[in-house]
């Protein structure tokens, strides 16, 4: 059993990621029951959830001329086009129906800005603006931080390094999470996070 100081962060475990949904990870929805014990042996639990407007910057949709899956620069950066999806209030934007998400002490939705992006629980893409979510586990007590989601190469991966960044230490259970693999993306997002000091586990 996980400590006091232990913490589980649960990455977009929602409809539009999984099977059938608007942006499916595949696989995506065989991690629910592994993170649904998860949920139950940690001390500290938080579930983040994708909330986008429907204007939102980074659905290809909204950049006319624009493939799904093409990069476009913004003012912080490159940025993939993403088909639309997790829009605020939709069907697609709702936990996946077999998550235990009343288990979760903190439900924190990220992208809400129509202007910038947000892969990472603890930053937008601009790298700067922050969610607030360090400084909830920091009161909590937490120091340890173990992640499981989707999808491992993008919102699971960049969390984790920023969970180090924030001086928490990071575990990921890859076993609990799955990727996209959008060129070659899960094998930089694996190098990217060791070299960051993430440890990772099955």
């Amino acid at each position: 059993m996980p400590g006091e100081t232990q913490a589980l962060i649960v990455i977009d475990l929602q409809n539009d990621f999984c099977p059938g949904g608007a942006l499916a990870v595949a696989g995506g929805d065989e991690i629910v029951p592994r993170v649904n014990a998860l949920l139950d042996a940690f001390p500290v639990r938080v579930l983040t959830q994708d909330w986008h407007p429907a204007n939102h910057t980074s659905f290809a949709q909204n950049h006319p001329g624009a493939a799904p899956f093409s990069t476009t620069e913004m003012p912080y950066g490159p940025q993939v086009l993403w088909p639309a999806h997790c829009v605020q209030g939709t069907p697609g934007a709702a936990f996946h129906p077999g998550l235990h998400a009343d288990r979760a002490d903190l439900i924190l939705r990220k992208g809400f800005r129509a202007a910038i992006d947000s892969y990472s629980a603890f930053f937008e893409n601009d790298r700067t603006t922050a969610t607030g979510l360090a400084g909830y586990l920091r009161e909590r007590g937490a120091t340890h931080l173990t992640f499981a989601g989707l999808a491992t190469d993008f919102c699971v991966a960049w969390s984790a390094i920023d969970a180090v960044r924030a001086g928490f230490g990071a575990t990921v259970l890859l076993g609990a999470c799955r990727a996209i693999d959008l060129n070659g993306s899960l094998a930089a997002a694996r190098q990217a996070m060791r070299a960051a000091g993430v440890e990772l586990e099955s």
